[in-house]
């Protein structure tokens, strides 16, 4: 009779860095392998949260601002709104 074999079925991609663990994170002081956009994967997600100074997206060109750009004038809808309506205003 044949033996059954049993196989574990993966629930999510292992989290495997490229390069063979050779190449290491770009961030100062991260010694983990990268994973992806020369980020470890820790790093990776705080790049795709918009946490580090390179984010995902265009950012608002205000001071201190890192909220996501709008579609219009390189600002935040907050500040866009803010800067916009008092001009509209006056």
């Amino acid at each position: 009779m044949a033996e059954a074999t049993q196989t574990t079925k993966l629930t999510h991609w292992p989290r495997t860095a490229k390069g063979g663990g050779k190449k290491a994170c770009t961030v100062e002081g991260c010694k983990r392998p990268y994973r992806a956009k020369s980020y470890c994967f820790f790093h990776f997600k705080k790049w795709r949260q918009g946490e580090l100074p390179h984010t995902r997206y265009r950012v608002c060109s205000k001071p201190e601002c890192r909220a996501k750009v709008g579609p219009k004038a390189g600002l935040c809808e907050k500040h866009f709104a803010e800067t916009y309506k008092k001009d509209a205003a006056a």
